[in-house]
């Protein structure tokens, strides 16, 4: 008896792996020894997915958890964009509300780009020890609640605190988001950084149009405000679970250490440059094509919703350009293109050729942001994260400068003339497209990266 026993589960065993193996192969069941995922691990790594289904159907797996982690970002900054557009074109509301005069007005709206300035900086201290999916997650809420905050108050101090909550969450917000950007991408292996932007642009379309409705509705701040925090806060939270972190392969010395700042310069001259061509449209557009160009009060008012749309649909295609010519080949010509626009602008006999301009304007614009942070993230494959929360400094440093150059240079010479300085700087671009082919993910024009992404210690096929 214990013999026949011992043959019957001799006999057993080949029938149970008989029935895993093709299971396994299938993707149907999960091995014993396997760990169950506990809920943390919806914002984990890369790297962690590969290993839960290292002797699973890894390319399935692996596609699902890119597309879910593409998909949520994409909604990430999309929420961004709302948030961002509720603030600056509420400004006049919120001036009322608080009572701030127009000579201190400039002192608030120059402290929010400066305190996120200080939140990058902060970012990139703490992703050494923190996941960049962890700081998104958290500091998206804390951004959609200062919003709420800023239609709460009626003293100037507590609007004071309020923008200064913002504008460092906002730093820490936008270099996060930018660094899942960055190492999706590289998962990937090819370009979607402008799909991410694209929807940052989408949701500054809807932020303004809700704007305009609580403006034209009467609608105090608070009421504009709340049933979009309300809708958008609890969809960030369960949209967060999904970030996904991707492994870079950090260097020995550290990943600070991997970033020489002589070789992210011509980056950040070219981020810097590019925000200062959009903040010249943001703040400009209006006042130029009524008191320049002769335009009605009304058509003032177009410029800038051109720019906007022009800049969602060149992002949307943007990253065929990329993946089809190569990012060196699509940020000259978006370079030549702005450059292009502002000559346009500057020399317009009237309102409609001046919307021509902005139209250029917005096509060639839009694509040089997006290509700069998936530029640093090549340029530094082993310290992506720290490129990307340096670089992010800089485009506050573009929306710092380029608004009051512009107004300086109009007051004492001509808006006309004024023009053409950013003109000259989005031209100076193209002496530096060649640091957006440094490495080896070019993407487009014969460089495509094969479907094979590295991911923490081994590697996956997409």
């Amino acid at each position: 008896m214990p013999a026949e026993r011992g043959g019957r589960r001799e006999t057993q065993r080949p029938r149970r792996a008989h029935r895993a193996g093709p299971a396994r192969h299938r993707g149907l069941t999960r091995p014993e020894a396997d760990p169950v995922p506990t809920e943390d691990e919806h914002n984990s790594s890369l790297a962690g997915s590969v290993q839960r289904t290292a002797r699973g159907p890894t390319l399935a797996a692996m596609t699902d958890v890119l597309r879910r982690g593409r998909a949520s970002l994409a909604f990430g900054f999309f929420v961004q964009g709302v948030a961002f557009a509720l603030l600056v074109t509420r400004i006049p509301a919120m001036q009322d509300r608080y009572g701030v005069s127009d000579g201190l007005l400039p002192v608030f709206l120059a402290a929010v780009p400066i305190l996120a300035g200080v939140g990058s900086v902060t970012t990139e201290r703490l992703v050494r020890r923190i996941r960049p999916s962890r700081l998104l997650r958290w500091s998206q809420p804390v951004v959609l609640l200062a919003l709420l905050g800023v239609g709460a108050g009626d003293q100037v101090a507590e609007l004071a605190v309020v923008l200064g909550v913002f504008g460092l969450s906002v730093g820490m917000l936008d270099a996060s988001m930018n660094m899942l950007g960055v190492s999706l991408q590289r998962a990937y292996g090819r370009s979607i950084m402008l799909s991410f932007h694209a929807a940052y642009s989408l949701g500054g379309i809807l932020g303004a149009s809700l704007a305009w409705v609580g403006a034209h509705e009467e609608l105090t701040l608070w009421m504009s405000y709340l049933p979009v925090v309300v809708v958008l806060l609890p969809a960030v939270l369960v949209g967060s679970r999904w970030y996904v972190d991707g492994e870079v392969e950090r260097e020995e010395a550290g990943e600070t250490k991997g970033v020489a700042f002589r070789l992210l310069l011509p980056l950040c001259l070219v981020m810097t440059f590019a925000y200062i061509g959009d903040s010249t449209v943001s703040n400009w557009s209006a006042k130029y094509v009524k008191d320049v160009l002769g335009g009605s009060e009304q058509l003032a008012t177009v410029p800038y919703n051109v720019y906007m749309v022009t800049t969602l649909v060149g992002r949307a295609v943007g990253d065929l350009g990329v993946r089809r010519f190569g990012a060196v080949a699509v940020v000259r010509l978006g370079a030549l293109v702005a450059a292009g626009g502002f000559v346009v602008v500057a020399v317009a006999p009237g309102a409609w050729v001046g919307m021509l301009g902005f139209t250029l304007l917005g096509i060639g614009l839009c694509v040089l942001v997006p290509q700069t942070f998936a530029a640093a993230g090549r340029l530094f494959p082993g310290a992506s994260d720290a490129a990307v929360a340096r670089l992010n400094i800089f485009n506050y440093v573009g929306f710092l400068v380029g608004s009051p150059l512009v107004g300086a240079l109009g007051e004492t010479w001509s808006y006309r003339g004024a023009m053409l300085v950013p003109m000259a700087l989005v031209l100076v671009t193209t002496v530096y497209a060649r640091s957006f082919a440094s490495g080896g993910d070019r993407y487009g024009g014969g460089h495509e990266r094969p479907r094979t992404v590295d991911v923490g210690r081994g590697s996956n096929g997409l």
